[in-house]
């Protein structure tokens, strides 16, 4: 009777701490909280809708991308001569962030702008519309039922070191990580953080941490604490090298290197064998980044025929990189300081999308830059009808381009930033990491939403459910060690006889 009871006790011992193990561990009621933010770029601008666990808002890798929206029309640059209509743009795309977020919680969500180098660009060219572009932007996210914190313009190092801080983010890699985890984490191999490697219309940048870093050129340098750890980042944006706005510099180039009776007509190896195009001369040389070639011309209109010779292409891009000059111990192009390249790349935008366009991304492994290399030759070689017909539902401006933005690219990373054979297998082309966009739109929220502590919060050695299982475990061993004590040295009757 004794060892019944003791046994039914047991029993409802472990039942009971079984309970409160799954009562403590179950899955809690969401509380979720989200965050809006539009990437507004040179030639168009995207509303991201982010989300994320409310207790855990001073946690790493929660944060997630659920919604995306495209903007139609071009970039709020694109509204200097009717800046009023810069804001009502965005209208369409707010009324799908007001059906995605649930009502209840849309005067607490946060809503930012970032405009990007096509703003930097108007700014440069006319103050005042860049101003006006501003004020329209903001009176419609003002009027939007969202919580509505600010339409400005960031510079060029921050949109670098907020693509830094996205993707590195997403990939884990300030992710805290406390006792045995935390050796485990200490012995990777891989580095520590990813370079970022972000191509706009209108800008690129670079950002990585570089242990060869030096105090050359303080101007290039960012420092971050995330996680008690100190970061030294460096990162520089090239303003008018983005994949659009070095076209236009590359044009422009070639109408000065131009003979001296130039020809309204231009053969351009960098478009298709076949594709034409026709440019106005008064609003090509309006744009900063041309305007320092500005020259007289007896003609309104240029007219461009493509050659589709990539090699020479190659050759006319590479002018851009101004490489004769450096003041530094080391130099990308135009003077401008870069350390020694360090770890692994994620590129993304415009590099994703064209790498992408030309099936140059969807390889497990990145492919051998030679691979690369005969790719985007073999595209450009091909006549305008041939790639109109294969790729008929992609717009003929984007179509037309590809064939330069590839040989661009290669030039920019092979020419600009000394990318090689050897280390090309750093770079890994990026269009989303999980559900999220690679950019630097979640960098941006997260900076402004502190939601990256600069240090790691005290935590015990084992989580609470860790700690709730072992209990468990040690009771159940503990009752068993007793029940078995109890029978060998209280042997019930029954057992007695037997031996007997």
């Amino acid at each position: 009777t004794i060892l019944l009871i003791l046994g039914f006790l047991s029993t409802l011992a472990v039942i009971a701490l079984i309970a409160v193990a799954v009562t403590q561990n179950q899955t809690l009621p969401k509380n979720i909280k989200y965050g809006i933010v539009l990437d507004a770029g040179s030639s168009h601008t995207n509303l991201y809708v982010y989300e994320w666990p409310a207790e855990k808002e001073n946690d790493t890798g929660v944060v997630k991308q659920v919604e995306v929206c495209k903007v139609e029309g071009p970039g709020i640059s694109g509204y200097s001569h009717a800046t009023e209509k810069a804001g009502p743009s965005l209208a369409q795309c707010l009324q799908q962030a007001k059906e995605v977020i649930p009502s209840a919680q849309h005067k607490e969500t946060p809503v930012y702008l970032g405009a990007t180098a096509g703003m930097r660009l108007l700014r440069l060219q006319n103050e005042s519309a860049a101003d006006e572009v501003l004020s329209s932007v903001g009176d419609t996210l003002r009027s939007a039922p969202f919580n509505f914190q600010g339409a400005r313009i960031i510079t060029g190092e921050e949109e670098g070191a907020y693509g830094w801080i996205t993707i590195n983010y997403l990939l884990g890699n300030f992710k805290q990580v406390s006792g045995w985890k935390k050796l485990l984490h200490s012995l990777k191999s891989l580095s520590e953080t990813s370079g970022a490697l972000d191509l706009g219309g209108a800008s690129t940048q670079i950002t990585f941490v570089s242990k060869d870093l030096t105090s050359e050129s303080p101007a290039n340098q960012l420092y971050f604490r995330l996680y008690g750890k100190d970061y030294q980042v460096y990162t520089h944006s090239f303003l008018c090298y983005g994949k659009d706005q070095a076209l236009q510099k590359k044009l422009a180039r070639d109408l000065q290197a131009s003979t001296s009776t130039p020809s309204s007509s231009l053969l351009d190896p960098c478009f298709h064998k076949g594709y034409e195009r026709t440019i106005n001369i008064s609003d090509f040389f309006k744009n900063p980044c041309t305007s320092d070639e500005k020259k007289q011309l007896p003609f309104s209109q240029l007219y461009i025929k493509g050659e589709g010779d990539y090699q020479k292409c190659r050759e006319d891009i590479q002018k851009l990189f101004n490489k004769s000059n450096c003041p530094f111990s080391s130099c990308s192009f135009n003077g401008i300081y870069l350390p020694p390249l360090q770890g692994d790349f994620g590129a993304f935008s415009a590099f994703y999308f064209v790498m992408n366009f030309l099936n140059l991304t969807s390889e497990p492994n990145p492919l051998a830059l030679n691979k690369v290399t005969s790719t985007i030759e073999s595209f450009c070689a091909r006549p305008w009808q041939e790639v109109k017909t294969a790729y008929h539902h992609i717009k003929e401006k984007y179509l037309s381009e590809y064939c330069f933005s590839g040989a661009y690219i290669l030039s920019l990373l092979e020419n600009g930033y000394e990318f090689t054979e050897n280390n090309w297998q750093m770079i890994h082309f990026l269009g989303k990491i999980g559900s999220s966009d690679a950019g630097w739109t979640l960098g941006y929220m997260l900076n402004l939403t502190n939601m990256i502590p600069a240090e790691e919060p005290a935590q015990p050695p084992l989580s609470h459910g860790s700690y709730v299982g072992l209990m468990v475990l040690c009771s159940l061993v503990l009752v068993s060690v007793l029940l078995f004590a109890w029978l060998l040295f209280h042997k019930p009757k029954c057992l007695q006889k037997g031996i007997v």
